[in-house]
């Protein structure tokens, strides 16, 4: 099984042109929250309709899993809580989203919600205690936040990871934590895009401008993981210990091939305008 790991797009048209175009080489798509932007000057509620035809559309091509980031939350619970309720309307194209989760052969995919209360807390402290009721050896998480304390949450000044998350991990030692909040922890000092807490691995693709997005690529039958960024490419082996820095990747393989000649459809010039 291979999957590409995105997360932080923010709303970029772009970088969700060149996932549609990428989607079909890989078997699941892992989109680690933070889909929409806050900040940005385009109304949230067109961003959310645009965002779902774009998830519409990948998930024609691969299955999808979608976790909500701090970007996502577009309501509040009766409880007063922030949530992601357009996030729970995509399960209807088939993605797999908050509070789900998703079986790939003998792979266990679990979708944790963004928490900003008790309430919502205490369902995915359920939702994590009833999916490792029946865990099978590969359990993997979609966690928008990182770990606290972990090169993956490291700003530069301070860590911006989950506390409640390192007790989960270290509870039900989860063959990997899928997130990424935190944009520049993959490039700057004492940051990182991979981890490692006890069994389980820990990634944050991390956020840079333009197309493509920064990715990783998880190739599960090979037990290998590509983190793929402006200007970088670096590898890991999954099957061996925590081992800093990443070497480069010197053998690309045919899917990284691939990716590299997506067309950018911002560059198609209208026939009319053809010279």
């Amino acid at each position: 099984m291979r999957c590409l790991v995105v997360a932080d797009l923010h709303y970029s048209l772009p970088q969700l042109d060149w996932l549609v175009g990428a989607a079909p080489q890989f078997d699941l798509l892992i989109f680690a929250g933070d889909a929409l932007d806050i900040g940005s000057m385009v109304d949230f509620r067109a961003q959310i309709v645009v965002v779902k035809k774009y998830l519409a559309l990948l998930a024609a091509k691969t299955r999808v899993i979608l976790c909500s980031g701090n970007h996502d939350l577009d309501e509040r619970n009766m409880e007063g809580e922030k949530i992601s309720r357009w996030i729970s309307e995509v399960r209807e194209l088939g993605i797999a989203c908050d509070g789900d989760s998703l079986t790939m052969g003998d792979i266990l995919f679990t979708v944790c919600p963004w928490w900003d209360g008790p309430l919502v807390k205490q369902r995915l402290v359920e939702q994590l205690r009833d999916a490792a009721a029946n865990r099978p050896q590969r359990w993997i998480w979609a966690h928008h936040a990182p770990p606290a304390d972990s090169p993956t949450s490291w700003g530069g000044k301070r860590f911006f990871g989950d506390v409640e998350l390192v007790q989960w991990i270290m509870q039900y030692q989860p063959s990997m934590v899928i997130s990424g909040h935190v944009h520049q922890s993959p490039f700057i000092t004492n940051g990182s895009w991979f981890d490692r807490l006890g069994q389980t691995w820990v990634f944050n693709p991390g956020l840079q401008p333009g197309r493509p997005p920064t990715y990783i690529v998880l190739d599960l039958d090979t037990e290998k993981a590509f983190w793929l960024a402006a200007g970088e490419a670096q590898w890991i082996d999954l099957a061996a210990p925590l081992k800093r820095p990443a070497p480069p990747i010197e053998a690309p393989p045919d899917w990284l091939t691939f990716l590299d000649q997506i067309a950018d459809p911002s560059l198609a010039r209208h026939q009319a305008a053809a010279g």
